[in-house]
């Protein structure tokens, strides 16, 4: 297992001076959030959306929930995935960006959504709820943009209830060598090439790569899952290998 001083947290978009993780991060998906949806769709040829769907497929084997929060929900592509599928569900989303927190809201405002679906600015490492309070947890593509992903990890398990579950979809490495090429290729020459064209910000989208390389992903997370109080019940790995999805319940 990779230790903390050695985990993603550590990696900064090039052009950032070294400092506060958490507010260069905010600061560079602010910058990007007017092309981040087109991007992702465009980036990932539409594969991000079932992704999510099989997420939430994998997440309802294992709970029904009523109350449920997603960190880290960027445009809240996953909390609005969500709250259709649970419709008797509250759903809070929370993020640092307010720039993200903006296209989200709006979105939620066009499919009518407001009473069940809320969006706050929140930091995943000091949580504004109280313990025990959600009966499932979701993060989708955050968890690797943590700060300190012990303490973030923590804290989610914090406001889970016990049984309750969290949910964590990441991008992985995939096991053969010729995928792992060819998506290393991809990722650092033309994800930053086209992500740079269409948002301006070229180090977001060499960070974004960057990250994704040095997370401890598969049984070396699943050891931090583990290491925060919960137990890892189902994992699976998508597309190849290039995501993965952790299920873990509360003990």
């Amino acid at each position: 297992m990779k230790n903390a001083s050695n985990s993603p947290i550590s990696i900064l978009p090039y052009g950032l001076e070294a400092g506060n993780k958490k507010d260069q991060v905010a600061k560079m998906f602010d910058g990007i959030s007017h092309r981040y949806d087109l991007l992702n769709r465009l980036l990932s040829a539409g594969i991000d959306v079932r992704w999510r769907k099989q997420a939430l497929r994998m997440l309802g084997r294992h709970i029904q929930p009523v109350q449920i929060l997603d960190v880290a929900t960027g445009t809240a592509d996953l909390a609005l995935a969500l709250a259709d599928r649970w419709p008797s569900a509250k759903v809070v989303g929370v993020d640092i960006s307010e720039g993200m927190l903006a296209i989200g809201r709006r979105k939620i405002h066009e499919e009518g959504l407001g009473s069940r679906l809320e969006l706050r600015t929140a930091d995943a490492e000091n949580l504004p709820f109280e313990q025990g309070f959600y009966d499932a947890v979701t993060v989708a593509f955050g968890v690797r943009n943590f700060e300190n992903l012990e303490k973030g990890l923590s804290e989610l398990t914090r406001v889970l209830r016990p049984g309750g579950i969290l949910l964590v979809l990441e991008f992985s490495q995939p096991r053969s060598w010729l995928i792992r090429q060819a998506m290393n290729f991809y990722s650092r020459t033309l994800m930053p090439a086209l992500g740079g064209w269409l948002s301006n910000d070229r180090a977001a989208y060499t960070y974004l790569p960057e990250s994704v390389v040095v997370f401890p992903e598969g049984l070396d997370f699943e050891k931090y899952l583990i290491d925060s109080g919960l137990k890892v019940v189902e994992s699976k790995r998508l597309s190849m290998g290039i995501a993965s999805i952790y299920l873990a319940k509360k003990i």
